[in-house]
Order: structure tokens, then sequence, then C-alpha cells
């Protein structure tokens, strides 16, 4: 069904030991002609080598060796980056924590191949859910996705989802190399330059589950990068639209 697009799953990862082997299996089992590129940033646990001891037996994984740990946002530049300039057309982002279901990227992909220019699976649409989140967490996601929206004008219901597949076209019309937000934050920023690109967005639900290996990335300073990325980015679009109508657009 899928050969006919070159997709590449990209994989950021750091200490996901617990986790690489059963995520690898997942999408080889689940779209088995993409190409996996795993984003490893110097893992001291063995990430990047057991993804490499797999990839003889699943077939078109590669790995990128960063020297250091860099950033998710910086993970997903260097993939999108590494999958366009290989021939992917449709570049995927999941995580390596298995919270994200990968029986489910068919249908991220057959969103994109359908025409969006971007496909999220969402925890808040009808039909979408977290599993074993405490409702502090819950609270806070489901604020920072209602506020980035509101304030940005995004009309998305899961801004800072991280299950998604972009066009490879469209990526490069948004610019996302010019994204430099990291975390959260980097959805959201992700998320605003494709909708001022004016590009296609659909959302389907997902449930999404709660690691159970390895530690969360999550921080007060991603939360806190993330709610001033939404006042920068607002401010931003005011000060283009004061131009525009300056310019008499």
């Amino acid at each position: 069904m899928f050969a006919a697009v070159r997709v590449t799953v990209v994989i950021p990862t750091y200490q996901e030991a617990g986790n690489i082997e059963a995520v690898l299996r997942g999408v080889r089992a689940s779209l088995p002609d993409a190409r996996v590129l795993v984003v490893d940033d110097a893992s001291p646990d063995g990430t990047a080598d057991i993804a490499r001891s797999l990839a003889d037996e699943l077939g078109a994984v590669d790995v990128v060796d960063r020297p250091a740990k860099s950033g998710l946002g910086s993970a997903y530049r260097d993939g999108f980056r590494r999958a366009i300039d290989d021939g992917a057309e449709i570049c995927v982002q999941l995580d390596a924590d298995m919270s994200h279901d990968p029986t489910l990227l068919p249908v991220l992909v057959a969103n994109v191949e359908l025409g969006a220019d971007l496909a999220i699976g969402s925890r808040y649409v009808p039909g979408g859910r977290t599993v074993d989140w405490p409702g502090s967490r819950r609270a806070l996601s489901r604020w920072g996705n209602r506020y980035a929206a509101g304030v940005l004008g995004l009309a998305v219901n899961d801004a800072t989802a991280g299950y998604r597949a972009y066009s490879s076209e469209a990526l490069e019309r948004m610019g996302f190399e010019a994204v430099r937000a990291e975390g959260y934050g980097f959805q959201v920023e992700m998320t605003h330059r494709l909708v001022r690109a004016e590009g296609k967005v659909v959302e389907f639900p997902i449930t999404f589950r709660e690691r159970t290996a390895g530690e969360s990335k999550l921080s007060g300073g991603i939360v806190r990068e993330a709610a001033g990325l939404v006042v920068r980015l607002w401010l931003a679009d005011r000060r283009g639209r004061r131009e525009r109508r300056r310019r008499g657009f």
C-alpha cells in the first residue's frame, strides 16, 4: 500500500535502551517499507548500539550519532533534513518511549497521502485520550493546548502532540529549519509555521500512554519555554500584520 510513497520515520532518542527494540519492531510491523532514522544524542545506556544491532534483521534502520544531548527540536530538524535529502516524501515523528502506538502509523501516512500537509495523532479530539497520567499533568497539557491555540488562532486541538506525519514538500515550504524551539515548544512552533504557510492539518484520535520504561524528559524548563514561545509568536504575528497593513496588503 505504501511502497509508492517514500516514508521515513524519525525517532529521537536519549536513554531509551529499555524501549528502542520494541518501538523499532512496532514500526517495521506497521510500515514494512518505511525507512527508520534513529537520531541519538550520545545515550550512555547504549540506545544507539541496540538500534544498530537490529538493522540487519529489520532492514532500513539507520542511526544518526550526535555528540551530545542537544534537544528534541534539534533532533527532528537534523532527522528531517537527512530524510528529505535521501528522498523521503513523508516524514513521520514518533516518540521512542512507546507512548505512541506504532500500529497507527499507516493512518498517519494515509492522511498525508490523501492530501494533508500535517497529520496529527490527537489526544484532544473526540475519541482521543491519555492513559496513566496524573491529573495535574493532564490539566497542564489541556491548558497548554488551549492557551496556544487560543492565543495563536491555530484551530488545532493538540498543538503539542508529538505523533505526526508531514509531507516533505510542506516541511520545505514552511521553512522547518528556521524553527528553534525544543520540547513541547517545538511542536507548537512547527504547527504555527505550517498554519501560517496555509498548510492543511488533519487530526485523528489516539490513546496516549505513559511510558513504562525509562524516565520522562519533561521538565519545568520545557514548560516555561513553551509558554514564553507562544507570546513571542503572537508578537511576531502582530508585527507581521502591521507590516502588511503598512504596505497595503
